[in-house]
């Protein structure tokens, strides 16, 4: 500590910074990688003979993202 004026000055230190390790990022990737997978089929194919749920439901729900990211849908 250092005196200033009679008092002691209170010192901070930097925090230290603690990187991720790649092994630890990996599941986390995975899996950011398969629900944007999942959300790119249900925006983009979710329609007509491809349809995996019947009805259309599905794709009213995303219409107007299709629509928003270029998929033709009619």
């Amino acid at each position: 500590m250092q005196l200033r004026h009679g008092r002691a000055a209170p010192t901070t230190a930097a925090p230290a910074i603690t990187p991720i390790s790649l092994s630890a990022l990996a599941p986390w990737a995975a899996f950011v990688g398969i629900l944007m997978l999942v959300l790119l089929y249900f925006v983009g194919a979710e329609q007509g003979a491809t349809a995996v749920f019947q009805g259309e439901t599905i794709h009213e729900w995303f219409h107007d993202g299709r629509h928003l990211l270029g998929f033709p849908c009619h």
